[in-house]
């Protein structure tokens, strides 16, 4: 029967040939084309001065010029190279979800969702929203853990979603085999809109509130003025542009390279199949809800009174559309389709048949095959973009019908408020840089596209493109000795394998074959001396006659003298950590600033801003990569350092967040007592070629005392006992420092009027509404990592940041925001670990003294807090 209707399907009529039309779109995906009318037609007036220029006419350009316009800018113009809708919009299956594994986007589908529901009576433009629900179904008893685990992650959000038994599944689709189903993700409001349609209404409204969208006008040029502002030339004429957006979809490699940029989005053939009536689909009586079959890869809903479902090829068999890359897109190309291969998805149509079988006898009117953008990670970059001044993006939308209206929202606010609305640090197109080659973006896509409905672990790893040219001096030393992690194009140890126990990469929901791993390594840093690579970090100089001005008005800590490190915090104009960096005075005005690998040009972009924005005469360069980073923690750290230093390293001498320079067995480095350990340590920080050769004489130096390595989640682990927050978890750009417990490193009486000074008196003078605690909890072979939901008396109260095991109580440990109410030390929460709610309480942090706080006790005859 199966074979039949494989037979029957490979039989369709349209097979192999490509969906034509005028102007070339598929029959409405919502049962309603938009039409475009008169007065939506393309405009003859054209402007001399924008505020902003938007380069791209699909869903998310035009949902950027309608927010933009809609919130009072004056002189929005969007640029369209053929017509609205041309590039990928126009075929795309139209799918919307409140899901996403990712928190905050979450927050981008519900404000798109919210809007797509109110845009047809605000604009008067059918949009053909559908609305019937999603179902994504488990047929394995690790996908239902992963529905468990995302349910963990929604309680403290506003979208509805709930865990559904097979029962209900039926009662809902009817016409599922139901052989295998263990449960479903379900999401009430889900469903499917019309793309040509959506996008025209948003146009309407762009209109309406007075952007211009002019089209045909293809951008053939983009000049960067000195004064930060740009000309943009088209045939019909130039345009001055305070700033420009890059919206231009499988397009926006080709704009990018008229700024110097090489945007790394490759463009990928994605197909869908609609099928043609089918008669248990016409005799239902309410519409299907959209099915995610996760094992067999591919989307299905109901489209009139058939099926459309579209399939996620593995990795080996998708095709990329490699001639786009190496050639650029085809001058002419907009409203076109690839020619379609079925073939190349029929065991995903096989699995379609077997879960749906009454697709066995239907009949295929159309297959779609048209371009969609892929990011190396398959998620969007959105925002300002490092080292070019007022050029923003809005590209590699893989999914971008659902992204469009809140991303559109995003970034609007974004610009006019100078700071995003909330922390996406995901969506950040300076997460990529030179390192991101073209062979490197083409893997990812590839695997990205292939894995696009695997189970989804936390501390995921992806191996593909791996490594980049970004790995330390120690990665040839280190690699067959741990497992490593991934960290803005480098190589980082995540875990050491310990002789005789599993080496091999098995991520899971619970404790898994790194849980003793890093606990040895915990011991090691606690009880012995550790080395740990930290060449990822992120690293500028700072230096000029106005670097000491720059940093006070940039930082909300004053400035350390010459000779020290202290940590200090960006912030934005509302009193939001922006971000968090160590500070070095090395010399007279000569800084050197350390942050986080995931931060690295998030954070020289907005410095780099600040500085041209005050005129400051300065000189800021990125070494990242030229600088390797070994730190080395431990009650045995001085010990095995001093044997290679004749600098006096006791603690009188060089005191805790001291800076020097220094030589280690004849190698210079700049050394800062400083450790994200909490213990005794060291980073230091020399030329990158020079990482094997320090490394290997403070290895044999350290024999006597048992040195060894140790990686970053033995560091995680050390960090959190020491009630250590981590940029990115317990601070972004949704808390602001006071709720975060950063009050020490804010000083509000220092003289500068640093950003978000003034923003954050107000917040003082009102008083917080939530605070971050920290709390231990008794689970059985599970532990928080962050975005878990904390229950009270029944109801959610707060959410996780980060979490892990404690080896030194032998619980777990989590850091938390609760409402203040709820802070004290003492009470008692509960927090949500795969489906299961445990017992946690409060506790005065931190659980382990660090340790220039217990020498400080040990001076005044206390005892040590361990």
């Amino acid at each position: 029967m199966l074979r039949l209707g494989a037979q029957r399907l490979r039989g369709s009529p349209l097979r192999g040939s490509p969906l034509r039309g005028s102007p070339g779109r598929p029959r409405s995906v919502s049962g309603c084309e938009g039409k475009d009318n008169p007065h939506l037609s393309a405009e003859t007036r054209w402007k001399d001065r924008a505020e902003t220029v938007i380069i791209g006419g699909g869903c998310v350009g035009v949902s950027l010029a309608y927010h933009l316009a809609k919130a009072g800018m004056k002189d929005v113009v969007l640029l369209e190279k053929s017509e609205l809708t041309a590039g990928s919009t126009w075929h795309a299956a139209g799918l919307t979800t409140y899901f996403h594994p990712g928190i905050n986007l979450k927050k981008i589908h519900y404000d798109s969702i919210k809007l797509y529901e109110k845009l047809e009576e605000e604009t008067g433009q059918v949009v053909g929203f559908h609305q019937p629900g999603s179902i994504r179904i488990a047929t394995t008893p690790v996908r239902v853990d992963e529905f468990k685990y995302q349910m963990t992650r929604t309680g403290w959000h506003a979208t509805e979603q709930y865990i559904i038994e097979p029962e209900k599944i039926q009662e809902m689709f009817p016409l599922l085999n139901m052989n295998k189903i263990l449960a479903g993700l379900y999401n009430p409001g889900d469903g499917h809109i019309d793309p040509y349609s959506l996008t025209m209404a948003l146009a309407a409204g762009a209109r309406k509130y007075g952007a211009l969208l002019k089209y045909p006008a293809p951008v053939t040029s983009l000049k960067a003025r000195s004064d930060g502002t740009w000309d943009v030339e088209t045939p019909q004429g130039s345009m001055r542009a305070n700033r420009i957006v890059n919206a231009a979809g499988f397009w926006a490699r080709e704009v990018g390279k008229m700024v110097g940029l090489e945007h790394p989005l490759i463009p990928v053939q994605h197909q869908y199949v609609v099928t043609s009536t089918i008669p248990e689909v016409k005799a239902l009586k309410r519409e299907l809800p959209v099915l995610r079959d996760l094992e067999g890869s591919y989307y299905l809903r109901q489209e009139r009174d058939g099926l459309l479902f579209g399939p996620y090829e593995s990795q080996e068999k998708m095709k990329v559309q490699d001639s786009w890359v190496t050639s650029g897109v085809p001058p002419g190309f907009g409203k076109e389709l690839f020619e379609s291969d079925l073939d190349r998805i029929m065991e995903h149509v096989e699995a379609a048949m077997e879960m749906v079988p009454v697709l066995k006898k239907a009949d295929i009117i159309n297959i779609v095959n048209g371009p969609i953008t892929y990011s190396p990670d398959i998620l969007p970059m959105v925002g300002p973009h490092q080292g070019v001044r007022n050029y923003w993006v809005a590209i590699g939308f893989g999914y971008g019908i659902i992204h469009a209206g809140g991303v559109g929202k995003y970034l609007s606010d974004w610009i006019l408020h100078g700071e995003p609305p909330f922390d996406l640090i995901e969506l950040d197109p300076n997460r990529y840089g030179k390192w991101t080659t073209t062979q490197y973006t083409e893997a990812k896509a590839r695997e990205s596209y292939g894995f696009n409905n695997i189970v989804g672990y936390p501390k995921e790893e992806r191996f593909a493109g791996r490594p980049t040219e970004r790995v330390s001096g120690l990665y040839k030393t280190l690699e067959s000795k741990c497992s490593m992690g991934f960290h803005a194009g480098w190589e980082q140890p995540h875990w050491f394998y310990i002789p005789g126990q599993d080496t091999q990469y098995r991520p899971s929901f619970r404790r898994t074959n790194w849980f003793e791993p890093v606990g040895s390594e915990y011991k090691q840093v606690m009880q012995r001396v550790g080395v740990i690579d930290l060449s990822p970090f992120g690293k500028f100089n700072v230096k000029g006659q106005d670097s000491i001005r720059l940093l006070d008005h940039l930082f909300a800590n004053v400035i350390p003298k010459v000779g020290f490190t202290n940590i200090s915090h960006m912030l934005t104009p509302r009193g939001r950590v922006y971000a968090e960096l160590t500070v070095s005075h090395q010399s007279p005005g000569e800084f050197l600033l350390i942050t986080g690998s995931a931060s690295e040009l998030h954070d020289l972009r907005w410095i780099e801003e600040e500085a041209v924005k005050g005129g400051y005469d300065v000189e800021i360069k990125n070494i990242t990569d030229e600088l390797g980073v070994l730190g080395v923690a431990g009650p045995h750290t001085r010990k095995v350092l001093q044997k290679l230093t004749s600098e006096d390293l006791s603690d009188d001498v060089f005191k805790f967040l001291q800076t020097k320079s220094l030589k280690i067995s004849n190698i210079p480095v700049t050394a800062i007592r400083i450790s994200y350990t909490g213990e005794l340590g060291w980073e230091l920080y020399h030329r990158r070629e020079d990482s094997a050769a320090l490394y290997d004489v403070i290895m044999n130096a350290g024999q006597e005392e048992g040195i060894d390595n140790f990686g970053t989640y033995a560091m995680n682990a050390l960090r959190l006992e020491k009630a250590f927050r981590a940029w990115g978890s317990e601070m972004n750009c949704d808390t602001n420092p006071l709720e975060a417990g950063l009050e020490y490193f804010v000083k509000l009486n220092k003289p500068a009027d640093f950003i978000g000074k003034q923003a954050l008196k107000q917040i003082k003078a009102k008083g917080l509404k939530r605070r971050l605690v920290c709390l231990t909890l008794a689970t059985d072979d599970v532990d928080p990592e962050g975005n878990e939901s904390i229950w009270h008396q029944g109801k959610v109260v707060g959410n996780t940041t980060s979490g892990s095991y404690s080896y030194s109580i032998q619980k777990s440990l989590a850091f938390a925001y609760v409402p203040v109410e709820l802070s004290k030390v003492g009470q008692q929460v509960e927090v949500e670990l795969l489906g299961k709610r445990y017992p946690a309480i409060i506790i005065q942090e931190p659980l382990v003294l660090t340790e220039p706080a217990r020498n400080r006790i040990q001076k005044k005859g206390g005892k040590d807090k361990m």
